[in-house]
């Protein structure tokens, strides 16, 4: 069915403006936001569409499409699930609008096909008689399009529903119950049909007896005046004797067609019974219909979910195929697992009722495996503080030789200056003796032969030479410095790898523990020896991977 897609959007609109929303639905861009819907969604099925729901999605967006996209993206899963829960039906042939286009174009082509869904969603809602009465009292144009685009929804679900279904046992008995009905019912209007014309040759006949009755009475009026009936030998007598037998067969004909006629009426009255049961049959196999629908809708749902989750396993096969791809005996394992993953998608129905027992020990499993996390965060974080701590202990434990070692070196210094202020306290003495002696010594008679030019210049080469040893020691206590640190730089970068290579060790420890957990459990929950196989495989090629890493 071929809409007008601009005078659709436009008539919806129209018909979303009679739920009063505090957000503006008036034009195409007010609409674009989301609020309105999910207003009028929310007044449509407030314990579906509820308050926390509402309550995401954001009213003031302004010209921000992300959340503008946000919201349409909100609105359209909720309402798909809606069908596919609230109303079991599935809306797989009717095309989902292109919100990217709504939001970014402002298109009314693909927000008509999303006010369409809300529009389902109100006509099959629990209210739904309140709300076809509302739009029975719109314009006569508005409503014509509205009730097109109801008709159009429902064509393309019952479609989907006819598309899913298979011809079974149920199906045969509600032809064959339908056949009988129809046969039934033809026999019934045949029978009625023979009973109205029985019912007016009895009247005919009626007629013709009264007629007869009238005429007898006539003759025997004039009889009497002429001569007596009962002599048969008077042709009055022979014409009364006549007319009694005509009169008894006629008698005779009017019993029969009566007991004829209540025959048909018994048989008649046999086969409404029996049209009756047929009909309760008929709605015993229609409700029985009716749930083997509902039924294969649901074993539709299964297959979508496993196929999704079928998918979901070739994505994270795929990713472990790139991670793998030069081992050729891996990839050789990973084809198998494809192969063998449309085997499993069949187990996975039977396997639906272990994952409900698992969802029960799952929300305390994933609070252990947090907890797990957080302490061995905690442990890492304290391991690489203890690591630290160490580290900087051995640091000032080397400082602390260091100056320990400087403290002899200073006091070795001290000595031996002391020594030489002695021994030159020495010296002065003797010189001063000498001095009042008269007699000067060898040295400063050197040092007065020396020429004055010479004595200047061996002082000043004296001066150089200390102050070249001073920046000599300076230079090389920077560079002693500046190596010192790089040492410590690379001590400490050193220990970080020791603590992280500690912290792998101890996680590739604990993955391998986890995988042979993992082998004991397959073995004991009886799995099949070729799963068994391809795990021992992969797990001892991940414990030469930890190796590798080692």
């Amino acid at each position: 069915m071929d809409l007008n897609k601009a005078v659709l959007c436009e008539s919806l609109i129209i018909w979303l403006q009679t739920f009063k929303t505090a957000a503006p639905c008036k034009t195409v861009e007010d609409l674009t936001s989301g609020a309105a819907m999910s207003q009028a969604l929310h007044q449509i099925d407030p314990s579906w569409f509820n308050e926390s729901w509402l309550a995401r999605i954001k009213e003031d967006v302004g010209d921000n499409v992300r959340l503008k996209m946000n919201n349409l993206k909100k609105i359209l899963q909720m309402i798909v699930d809606y069908y596919n829960e609230v109303l079991a039906q599935q809306i797989t042939d009717f095309p989902l609008p292109d919100l990217m286009r709504v939001v970014e174009q402002s298109d009314q082509v693909e927000l008509g096909r999303l006010l369409q869904l809300i529009l389902g969603c109100a006509v099959k809602c629990d209210r739904k008689q309140e709300y076809i009465q509302i739009i029975m009292t719109l314009e006569e144009s508005v409503q014509h399009v509205v009730m097109t685009a109801i008709q159009e929804l429902m064509s393309k679900e019952t479609m989907s529903q006819l598309g899913t279904e298979h011809p079974g046992d149920v199906e045969q008995q509600l032809k064959k119950a339908l056949g009988d009905l129809t046969e039934v019912m033809a026999e019934k209007e045949e029978l009625a049909q023979r009973c109205q014309e029985l019912d007016m040759q009895v009247t005919m006949l009626q007629e013709e007896r009264n007629s007869l009755l009238a005429e007898n009475d006539l003759l025997t009026d004039r009889a009497s005046q002429l001569d007596t009936f009962d002599d048969p030998s008077t042709p009055s007598g022979r014409k009364h004797s006549q007319l009694q037998l005509q009169l008894e067969q006629l008698q005779e004909e009017t019993f029969r067609l009566e007991a004829a006629k209540d025959d048909y009426r018994i048989h008649c009255e046999e086969l409404e019974k029996q049209l009756v049961e047929l009909q309760h049959r008929n709605d015993e196999l229609t409700s029985l219909a009716e749930e083997s629908r509902s039924l294969k809708d649901e074993l539709d749902i299964l297959r979508w979910v496993c196929s999704d989750r079928a998918v979901k396993l070739e994505a994270s096969v795929e990713t472990y195929r790139k991670k793998l791809e030069d081992l050729s005996d891996l990839r050789r394992q990973v084809k198998v697992l494809e192969e063998k993953n449309m085997t499993y998608m069949h187990n996975t129905v039977s396997l639906e009722e272990e994952l409900r027992k698992a969802n029960a020990a799952r929300a305390q499993l994933e609070t252990y495996k947090r907890q797990g996390q957080e302490l061995h965060r905690k442990l890492s974080d304290e391991s690489r503080r203890a690591d630290n701590l160490a580290f900087e202990m051995k640091k000032f434990q080397e400082k602390y030789d260091t100056l320990l070692k400087e403290k002899e070196r200073i006091s070795i210094e001290r000595d031996t200056l002391r020594e030489i202020n002695e021994e030159l306290r020495c010296t002065q003495a003797q010189q001063a003796q000498l001095l009042q002696a008269g007699s000067p010594s060898h040295d400063n008679l050197a040092a007065e032969m020396l020429p004055i030019e010479y004595r200047e210049k061996f002082i000043r080469l004296q001066h150089e030479n200390k102050m070249l040893q001073l920046q000599q020691e300076e230079s090389e206590n920077e560079r002693i410095t500046e190596l010192q640190e790089l040492l410590e730089e690379s001590r400490r970068g050193r220990s970080q790898l020791d603590t992280e290579n500690r912290l792998n060790r101890e996680r590739i420890s604990e993955l391998q523990q986890q995988v042979e957990d993992l082998q004991k459990a397959l073995q004991t929950q009886g799995a099949k020896p070729e799963d068994v196989s391809l795990l021992l495989i992969n797990s001892n090629d991940y414990t030469s991977y930890c190796a590798f890493l080692r």
